[in-house]
């Protein structure tokens, strides 16, 4: 079995964050996009809350793994919203959460096999 390469600073993220970063890795999005999208993503059973979703984002843009996406200039309200996007090294660690998540699941498959006595 392989080690796991993690970065101390940032892996492994919590749910949250995970569910943030696989949200903006399709496309930028503002806050409430965010959330809507982390609900489809989970089917309904995962959601953030305002606090939980800016506090996150606040931790992930420190880490250098979210910035604020560039908007291109309008007299529409709905345009000044603020948002939101992915960075290479924020998918990078995605990544490796993802791959640290699918090493548990196959721990558990082979602990569910049947054993030959």
């Amino acid at each position: 079995m392989k080690p796991i390469k993690s970065e101390p600073s940032t892996a492994p993220l919590s749910t949250a964050a995970q569910y943030i970063l696989l949200a903006l890795a399709g496309k930028d999005l503002h806050g409430y996009g965010i959330v809507q999208e982390v609900l489809q993503l989970s089917g309904g059973n995962y959601g953030v809350g305002p606090g939980t979703l800016y506090d996150n984002l606040k931790k992930l843009m420190n880490a250098g793994l979210v910035v604020d996406a560039p908007r291109a200039e309008s007299n529409d309200k709905e345009d000044d919203r603020r948002f939101y996007r992915i960075t290479p090294n924020g998918r990078k660690i995605l990544a490796t959460e993802i791959a640290r998540l699918e090493n548990l699941v196959a721990a558990h498959s082979r602990l569910r096999r049947p054993r030959n006595a």
